[in-house]
């Protein structure tokens, strides 16, 4: 598969590009609104073709899909934009800004047959596979989750992060992925609710702490910030026993990683080795692709967890419970 890049941003330098490069596929072309910048970024990479605006790289006519990390807020328009040429994607979390319009695009690509895949990357790791396998087969009863990722986000003002008119906020860049954890081991939620704070007076949330409550008693709670150090980690507990992950989410790919958990007593700690988590990302949506199946983070996955998030904001603005009907 032959991949375009939408723009130059520094996930795809770091992470996106790599895997691609180290997979059986490749990178045919980048855009950016600044052609300059494009050659820029083009050359280290060996990237043969590069265009001054996404709308030239759609014309490229040996481009199969697309990974798109622009700006949350424009994620949906270039989503859309990709499937009217006949791209499929993969798109950077958040699929959309809210529920609403993740729900438009998922639409949209299906009108096209076009394949749309968010980048959460972190559920291509073996060792999240095999937390959700321990979960389910070993873990009795699972009653609480606790998901956080928070980073001290400093330096430039005007980043893009810190910009409501963009979609930022700790809760969309990396509170998505403690939603997403809390979501996949204990189902969806009834209802919710959430504290946030805007340290910086950005009008984002620079904070967000939320709890996710369930009819049958079981809760999650999830946490983000920008103004913490880091840690991102989840944990699982049952009536008999627990899982614990750090590094959970964007994981090193040249260190081993570890998995710990307790049934009935018995402590258990796993080992993985060094595995490139974006690499098998990109894979997968070719695999996807070329079944014709619905990738593990499709457009369905990708409403579900917006649907948590609105909640989470709308509790976060009222100081009230918010229920997901």
């Amino acid at each position: 598969m032959e991949f375009g890049i939408l723009s130059t941003a520094g996930i795809g330098q770091k992470a996106v590009l790599p895997a691609i490069e180290s997979s059986d596929h490749r990178v045919g072309a980048i855009a950016s609104r600044n052609l300059d910048r494009a050659r820029e970024v083009a050359a280290p990479f060996s990237i043969p073709r590069y265009y001054g605006s996404y709308e030239a790289l759609f014309e490229d006519d040996e481009i199969d899909a697309v990974y798109i990390p622009v700006p949350n807020a424009l994620h949906a328009q270039w989503t859309k934009r990709a499937a009217d040429a006949g791209l499929h994607v993969l798109c950077e979390k958040p699929l959309a800004s809210d529920a609403n319009e993740a729900r438009e695009v998922v639409e949209h690509c299906a009108d096209r047959g076009i394949t749309v895949m968010v980048a959460f990357m972190y559920r291509y790791h073996p060792r999240t596979e095999r937390a959700i396998e321990i979960a389910a087969s070993a873990l009795s009863d699972v009653r609480s989750v606790s998901a956080s990722f928070q980073f001290p986000l400093f330096g430039d003002p005007e980043d893009i992060r810190l910009n409501p008119a963009l979609a930022g906020g700790s809760l969309m860049d990396v509170g998505c992925y403690a939603v997403s954890a809390a979501r996949r081991f204990l189902g969806e939620p009834d209802r919710v609710y959430a504290h946030a704070d805007d340290s910086r007076e950005t009008g984002v949330d620079t904070s967000l702490t939320g709890i996710l409550e369930y009819d049958d008693g079981s809760t999650a709670q999830i946490a983000s910030s920008f103004d913490t150090p880091l840690i991102q980690r989840y944990r699982v507990e049952g009536s008999n026993g627990w899982l614990e992950v750090t590094d959970a989410f964007d994981a090193p790919t040249d260190d081993s990683l570890e998995l710990t958990y307790e049934v009935d007593g018995e402590r258990n700690v796993e080992t993985f080795d060094p595995i490139d988590q974006y690499r098998l990302e990109v894979e997968h949506l070719a695999e996807c692709v070329d079944a014709g199946v619905p990738p593990r983070t499709d457009g369905t996955e990708a409403i579900a967890n917006m649907r948590v998030i609105d909640a989470l904001y709308e509790s976060a603005a009222s100081g009230a419970p918010v229920s997901l009907d």
